[in-house]
């Protein structure tokens, strides 16, 4: 069996990055950042504070108001987002590791993470550049010239989640540099490492000082401050619905722009029809397995809600089931791990609490419901959870109605089309869903209806850069990816000009 290198601890002094400098804290507070596969030691970063928010916000406000960056020519922010591509896919290798260690996510799932990265910048890349110069305002008037042009927001800040933390920061990095912005990202405290690489690798493209800044901390005091801060133009949030509303309400009294990314509670509708030949048996169980358990279920788009047609629903959860307890957890490093641990204890306690509540709720066990047994892959100190399949669940469970973030995977059953839309619906989240049927009428019926942003069909996960990402309800405000994504972070200006001016004699006098 393999056995990987460790990553090298990170030093305290390199871990923010204000005003073009690698410091540490203010305050000299460190933070250990845990392995979740045995619980020891990845690496030790600043615990910045509020004083150390302020001077990154200082660096990015002088940056945006005095600096060359928002001045750039759009070629030469493309250019700089495509060297920080390269610079990604150079170190692919180094930056899964560190991902992989940082969350328990496969050293695969890290490659992808990259590879993603990667195709983010480029697009952003290659969107700026095949823009026009505004759009043209017919006023109905020779003598008028009257066009609509977009401009960086201002200073951006970004607070990203624990679960997919490159990435996340991508989406947001990307589109903001892209539009001419600064930013100061806070990253989580339990995840921080692939985003200080990913500041590094802005340096070394040759981003000018103050234009990307980090600071490692906690939410309170480091994100309460940016939501606040009377010198940020936006902010960007991705995670948890409780933080994200302190965030909204941090940010009203200044009336910044605020992007909210919430997470959901997303449904799987799986039709009998599906179901009717063998490989479609098979497809749809497999994509019901990749739906729950990829990332051990912590994916804010996870098919944590299985709807299956009645008729096929015995069949299909027994078959679920006996594939779960296959999954083979362990080291996300290591080769043949297909699942890892969960990033932390409390995220572990988390997912017990909400197993045994549905258990005492009605919902029956059909799998897991338990830490797995320790073994060579799985250090009886690391933050491991067995895949889990709750049956017979119903709309008044907690279970149900709110996100896990782990390795559960609940099962509702419907009779009619729409009774399946009704369940689907019955959320007050609307992230993403999928259907599962071989008519493709009905499916592109059935998806036509979900209330989510991103609905798939015969699949799941997917994602495109140049396709938007957000959702409905309670799953947030406005977009990422896609033009949309891009707008975010722009305000959107009327220039009117008189080519012809004269008095208007509006007035007598």
């Amino acid at each position: 069996m393999e056995v990987r290198k460790a990553v090298p601890k990170v030093s305290v002094v390199e871990s923010m990055h204000i005003d073009g400098e690698w410091r540490p804290a203010t305050a000299g507070g460190t933070r250990e950042v845990l392995d979740p596969a045995d619980a020891t030691t990845l690496a030790v970063v600043a615990e910045g504070g509020a004083a150390d928010t302020d001077a990154a916000i200082a660096a990015a406000r002088r940056a945006f108001d005095q600096g060359e960056w928002p001045h750039t020519p759009t070629a030469g922010r493309a250019a700089l987002l495509r060297r920080v591509a390269d610079l990604l896919q150079r170190d692919r290798e180094e930056i899964a590791l560190v991902e992989s260690r940082d969350t328990g996510k496969t050293l695969e799932e890290g490659r992808v993470d990259v590879d993603d990265v990667t195709n983010a910048f480029r697009y952003f890349a290659d969107l700026v550049m095949n823009e026009s110069g505004g759009r043209v305002v017919d006023a109905g008037s020779a003598d008028v010239h009257s066009v609509v042009v977009h401009e960086p927001v201002g200073v951006c800040a970004m607070i990203t989640p624990w679960n997919y933390p490159l990435l996340q920061a991508s989406w947001k990095v990307a589109p903001a540099l892209a539009a001419g912005n600064t930013f100061v990202i806070k990253p989580s405290e339990i995840t921080p490492m692939s985003t200080i690489h990913l500041v590094r690798l802005l340096v070394e493209a040759g981003l000018p000082a103050g234009v990307a800044n980090l600071v490692t901390g906690a939410g309170d005091p480091v994100g309460a401050r940016l939501s606040e801060h009377p010198e940020v133009d936006l902010v960007s949030f991705t995670g948890g619905l409780a933080s994200g509303t302190k965030v909204a309400q941090a940010a009203a009294p200044t009336v910044k722009k605020v992007a909210l990314e919430l997470g959901g509670k997303n449904p799987n509708v799986v039709f009998a029809d599906a179901c009717a030949t063998e490989e479609g048996f098979d497809t749809a169980v497999d994509q019901a397995l990749n739906a729950a358990f990829i990332h051990s279920g912590q994916v804010c788009s996870a098919g944590a809600r299985l709807i299956v047609e009645e008729s096929v629903k015995e069949r299909f959860v027994a078959e679920l089931a006996a594939r779960a307890q296959r999954i083979r957890l362990g080291r996300g490093t290591e080769d043949g791990v297909e699942c890892g641990p969960l990033v932390s204890e409390q995220q572990r306690a988390k997912t017990e609490d909400y197993v045994a509540s549905a258990l005492a709720e009605g919902a029956v066990l059909r799998c897991g419901g338990e830490r797995p047994e320790p073994s060579e892959l799985r250090p009886a100190e690391g933050y491991f959870y067995s895949p889990t399949v709750l049956d017979d669940c119903h709309r008044g469970m907690r279970v149900i109605r709110e996100e896990t973030f782990g390795p559960i995977v609940t099962v509702e059953s419907f009779s009619t089309e729409d009774e399946a839309v009704t369940l689907a619906n019955d959320t007050e989240y609307g992230l993403a869903g999928a259907v599962f049927s071989s008519d493709t009428a009905r499916a592109r019926r059935v998806a036509a209806r979900l209330r989510h942003g991103t609905v798939w069909i015969n699949d799941f996960h997917p994602y495109l850069p140049q396709a938007e990402w957000g959702g409905f309800g309670k799953s947030g405000v406005g977009r990422e990816l896609g033009p949309h994504g891009l707008a975010e972070y722009r305000e959107t200006k009327h220039v009117y000009e008189n080519l012809r001016p004269g008095p208007v004699r509006w007035f007598a006098g």
